[in-house]
């Protein structure tokens, strides 16, 4: 970063910052991983563009198989990072989902989406509700357009999770994808959700927030629904599943939010089981940047658990 600070009109660091020429320059830069097999894993990897216009893809990854196994579980994944920075194609989160993947033995759908400031919110939201759609085309007897979701997708046992700014969004396209009318079964899709993940979830931070302000030009504050779902526990209540996971770390900023969260679903009228799994001594999403500690891998045990209890339940319905 070796711009002038005087040229600077706004600085939301450790996020990005603006230009006085419009020019968005970001504290952090991704990498970028192709798609592959992982020798130790067994799990396979390949992307798919779903809006070209948009720049909206997915990156699917399907673990071990045999000709013998039934269906597999299906996760939709969306990242975290204030919704300004990362990527499902980032090493950190292809690392991370490739481990999601083979210890849950699910297949994953990873969405990247478009990134504020650049393209301010809704717009996340929006696009990951188009690749929520688009999965949604593949319940339909496998008819859609996609061999590996028709083929391996259990659509009885479909969990949305994400960290950080991506479980603010699994929560709000839920909310969408149940109060929509666009299909027969009246809540805009065929399958329904089994279950939330949602960790270390960012729902704003309990005063205002210059980042989300600045990103999200309509919002009418801290209050917003989108940002504070407690807000309003009426609108909890068009969830759309039955079980949500909410994880948080017990040094994380955002811990008390999660808290909330979780006291405000239990106090609301919605009617399914919440749990709520603290790891003790941690940050914000350490087990992104310890992935072999041992609470990540308490963590990891944990969602799978939490998968397994809720498909075994949705398996009796």
């Amino acid at each position: 970063m070796e711009s002038n600070p005087t040229q600077i009109t706004h600085d939301l660091a450790p996020f990005f910052r603006v230009h006085s020429t419009g020019h968005i320059e970001r504290y952090f830069e991704h990498d970028f991983v192709e798609p592959s097999h992982d020798p130790q894993t067994g799990v396979a990897s390949r992307d798919v563009v779903i809006s070209p216009e948009n720049n909206i893809s997915v990156r699917i990854f399907l673990p071990n198989t045999t000709k013998n196994d039934r269906k597999l579980p299906l996760i939709i994944y969306i990242h975290g990072g204030a919704f300004s920075i990362e990527s499902a194609f980032s090493s950190t989160y292809h690392k991370y989902v490739n481990s999601l993947a083979s210890e849950s033995r699910s297949v994953v759908v990873s969405i990247e989406y478009r990134l504020a400031p650049e393209h301010p919110i809704p717009a996340c939201y929006d696009d990951c509700y188009e690749v929520l759609k688009w999965i949604d085309s593949h319940s339909r007897a496998g008819n859609g357009p996609d061999p590996w979701l028709n083929e391996y997708a259990d659509f009885k046992r479909v969990f949305m999770a994400g960290d950080s700014a991506g479980a603010n969004i699994v929560h709000n396209i839920a909310i969408r994808a149940n109060n929509n009318s666009e299909s027969s079964t009246g809540n805009g899709l065929c399958f329904k959700s089994a279950g939330l993940i949602l960790v270390h979830p960012f729902f704003g931070i309990g005063k205002p927030d210059k980042l989300w302000d600045f990103i999200c030009p309509d919002t009418p504050g801290a209050n917003d629904v989108r940002l504070n779902p407690v807000a309003d526990l009426d609108l909890l209540l068009k969830l759309g599943c039955d079980r949500v996971l909410i994880c948080v770390a017990e040094k994380d900023f955002l811990r008390e939010r999660g808290w909330h969260y979780y006291q405000g679903l239990k106090k609301s009228d919605w009617k399914g089981v919440v749990e709520y799994f603290e790891t003790p001594g941690e940050e914000h999403v350490f087990h992104l940047f310890k992935p072999s500690c041992d609470n990540a891998f308490s963590l990891m045990k944990r969602i799978v658990e939490f998968m397994n209890s809720a498909a075994h339940l949705m398996s009796h319905v």
